[in-house]
């Protein structure tokens, strides 16, 4: 089949079509509007590519993301250092940052254990977090994984891993989402649900 346009821009819907949630029809509609609107969006998207390309950096105490490190989250002074919640992913992190539910410190682990997949303690930042709980301070461990068979075997492994420093190890509650209806929940769900059911 014949291309539509010239490499250059062929090659732009290839590399939009990966990423996720565009297809290569919606990859199609994202480049042609960059390409209409080059001195409004494609001239400064593809500066600011480059400058994050250029200045993108993993945070040597929480693992995240950043153009500085610390980042900026380790940096806040106002966050209860008590606090510290484990993720997966950065992703995770900007997820409960965008909720505005925690005011504690982050520890990106990288993934999450799965056999499958070959992923053992070795691949993941396990020995950071044990560091930066045996350093002492932290009162409390929430487990903010995934409620997947690897994030639930990952969450038991760490809680054995940090029960000899003393914190609280605790996770997210799993259940019934807000504004779900029973009817539409399968088994699992109402099964975690009805097992963490809470006085009123």
């Amino acid at each position: 089949m014949a291309s539509i346009a010239g490499p250059e821009i062929e090659r732009l819907i290839q590399l939009l079509a990966r990423m996720p949630g565009l297809g290569p029809r919606s990859a199609r509609r994202a480049a042609l509007s960059l390409v209409k609107k080059r001195e409004q969006l494609l001239g400064p998207l593809a500066d600011a590519m480059r400058v994050v390309h250029d200045t993108i950096v993993t945070c040597e105490e929480c693992g995240s993301i950043d153009t500085v490190t610390p980042c900026n989250l380790c940096r806040d002074t106002r966050r209860d250092r008590s606090v510290l919640v484990v993720v997966e992913d950065v992703a995770d992190l900007w997820a409960l940052e965008r909720a505005h539910v925690v005011n504690g410190r982050y520890h990106v682990l990288g993934g999450v254990l799965s056999a499958l997949d070959g992923v053992g303690p070795g691949e993941l930042n396990l020995k950071a977090l044990i560091e930066r709980v045996a350093a002492g301070g932290i009162g409390e461990v929430i487990l903010a994984l995934n409620a997947t068979v690897d994030g639930q075997t990952t969450a038991h492994y760490i809680t054995e891993l940090l029960a000899p420093y003393g914190p609280v190890v605790s996770r997210l509650a799993h259940g019934v989402p807000v504004g779900g209806e029973l009817d539409y929940l399968d088994e699992g769900t109402l099964s975690a649900a009805f097992r963490q059911r809470t006085p009123l």
